[in-house]
């Protein structure tokens, strides 16, 4: 079966990207994105609502579903790790 990620669409807007963070991290454990972790940088929005969104993705089983938050999610089959920051 292809592996599949679960990362923010480009075009969300920013309240968007902060509700996806808090609603994915209110169900899986997101520490990998605390300060002093391998994804907090880029510190930005897209980059943590992307980490968020993907461990929640995992986490519910990896359906087409699990990524939609409200039409701002994106399936992609490219890894989307980076340097120490590892896409589960």
């Amino acid at each position: 079966m292809q592996k599949t990620w679960c990362v923010a669409k480009p075009s969300s807007d920013q309240a968007t990207l902060l509700a996806n963070i808090n609603y994915a991290c209110t169900h899986v454990d997101c520490q990998i994105l605390q300060k002093g972790c391998p994804c907090f940088s880029p510190d930005s929005l897209i980059n943590h609502a992307s980490i968020a969104m993907n461990l929640y993705y995992q986490c519910k089983g990896r359906n087409q579903w699990n990524c939609d938050f409200r039409n701002s999610g994106l399936i992609v089959v490219t890894d989307p790790s980076y340097s120490d920051c590892i896409y589960a």
